[in-house]
């Protein structure tokens, strides 16, 4: 019986020595967690900051709700640079401006069935803008472009329009962008005999 005890354990104990000395198995490798792809930066730069600001600024600033408007001296003034006629706009919409025959200084804005009797008002911002105090609604003239708004539901009607004088100024801008008054000014070149004085040379040692 010890024979064959004996005999067994010499059998055994090359597995039990292999199974001792076998390396832990290791877990698998966690897959590289992928990255997001940096998105491309869609703030606007030069004139469109500036275009945008304005906006930002004019759509923020309360309509007049007075009906009993008297336009002064400088409204007059204003209102002699309003363009008129049928602007296209984004989206397949239009405005049409068109000044009035009775009362100097006042227009008749229309977009699709909505229409809007408006007055030249002081900007915050120097831009021109139109409004209509009962409706609620104003006109937005920039340089390049223009802009319908109603304060009173609070969304654009009509953006993205130009007359044809907005058409070539936006044009010309593409092809040489002014710099915008958001953009940090470049640092101004040095004068040449005005930069520092160069450093003195070490005296020669005497040999």
């Amino acid at each position: 019986m010890k024979i064959l005890l004996a005999t067994a354990l010499l059998i055994a104990a090359p597995s039990l020595v292999l199974a001792q000395t076998a390396p832990a198995a290791k877990p698998p490798a966690k897959a590289a967690s992928a990255k997001p792809a940096a998105k491309p930066s869609d703030k606007p730069r030069g004139p469109a900051r500036r275009a945008a600001a304005v906006k930002s600024v004019e759509e923020t600033t309360p309509i007049d709700d007075d009906p009993n408007v008297t336009l002064s001296a400088e409204d007059l003034e204003l209102a002699k640079r309003v363009h008129i006629g049928t602007f296209p706009c984004e989206l397949g919409a239009s405005v049409t401006v068109t000044p009035s025959d009775k009362r100097p200084g006042f227009f008749t804005v229309r977009s699709g069935l909505m229409r809007f009797r408006m007055h030249p008002v002081g900007s915050r911002t120097g831009a021109i803008r139109l409004e209509d105090g009962r409706a609620g609604a104003m006109w937005l003239q920039l340089g390049n472009k223009s802009m319908l708004m109603s304060q009173k539901i609070g969304q654009r009607i009509a953006d993205e329009c130009m007359s044809p004088d907005q058409a070539t100024f936006a044009e010309e801008l593409k092809r040489n962008p002014r710099p915008s008054i958001l953009d940090a000014a470049p640092p101004a070149p040095a004068t040449p005999g005005t930069g520092p004085a160069p450093a003195a040379l070490p005296p020669a040692k005497a040999e």
